[in-house]
């Protein structure tokens, strides 16, 4: 799996999924005809626009070299140091292994290396799934604002963060089927690797007992950390670098 940012070429496919992904959650409260709206309005002609922008982030999902997700997200503010994950959409045939909270951590982490002390998330009200999904990983709502979407006006609500002071503050975690293993993974405890972030993996959710890391850049836990806390995944070859003077450069 490899989550990338989103071109030109992605634009159908984002479409397609934002489509989808709508009608399968949305159709207790949107008819049809709004879904097209939402769809037209947010993935239109002018969408292309979103992409190149340098203070929009378009990630997408792509797996076996078919896009699977995509996350919509903006900097606003006077510094743009504000991070609001938009949209966040998963075709409904690929949920179910976690991709989505993944997904969800790499926008995150996007964000704040783009500038931004605060991540703020947005959701329609009636989205149940939705509200419980950021609830469940380190927000908490803060606010309600009104979204039209076609004719219709909607409430979402505001899920914060709040200031980021540390890398290692968030608590999200994940449950992951990896290699035949249940494994328990912590997205707050983030070591940067050359390719992608190494997560922190363990046996229980209570995290009493280490597994070992998840490599951020293909989802292995096939990897290994030497005496001096470098780590380095057999699969793709990320690397984390030493934690301390290895002596023998010394």
């Amino acid at each position: 799996m490899e989550i990338r940012e989103a071109t030109d070429a992605d634009t159908d496919t984002i479409r397609s999924i934002a489509h989808d992904s709508l009608s399968s959650t949305y159709t207790d409260f949107l008819g049809e005809e709004t879904i097209e709206d939402a769809v037209e309005q947010w993935y239109g002609e002018e969408f292309t626009e979103d992409i190149a922008d340098d203070h929009s982030l378009i990630l997408v999902v792509e797996r076996d070299g078919e896009v699977i997700g995509f996350s919509h997200s903006e900097l606003v503010g006077q510094q743009y140091s504000n991070g609001r994950l938009l949209w966040l959409h998963i075709d409904p045939d690929a949920r179910g292994d976690g991709i989505g909270v993944r997904l969800l951590v790499r926008t995150r982490e996007k964000l704040l290396d783009a500038g931004a002390d605060q991540v703020q998330c947005f959701v329609l009200e009636d989205n149940e799934g939705g509200n419980a999904f950021y609830a469940d990983h380190g927000f908490e709502q803060a606010d309600q604002r009104e979204v039209e979407i076609g004719s219709e006006t909607f409430t979402e609500n505001v899920y914060v963060e709040g200031e980021i002071e540390s890398g290692d503050d968030w608590t999200a975690i994940d449950e992951l089927e990896l290699d035949g293993e249940t494994v328990y993974v912590s997205y707050g405890e983030a070591n940067r690797g050359s390719k992608a972030p190494f997560y922190g993996a363990y046996e229980s959710e209570d995290q009493s007992e280490r597994y070992g890391w998840l490599c951020g850049n293909c989802d292995s836990i096939d990897n290994a950390m030497d005496t001096m806390g470098r780590i380095e995944c057999n699969a793709c070859g990320n690397r984390r670098k030493a934690t301390r003077w290895d002596a023998s450069y010394l």
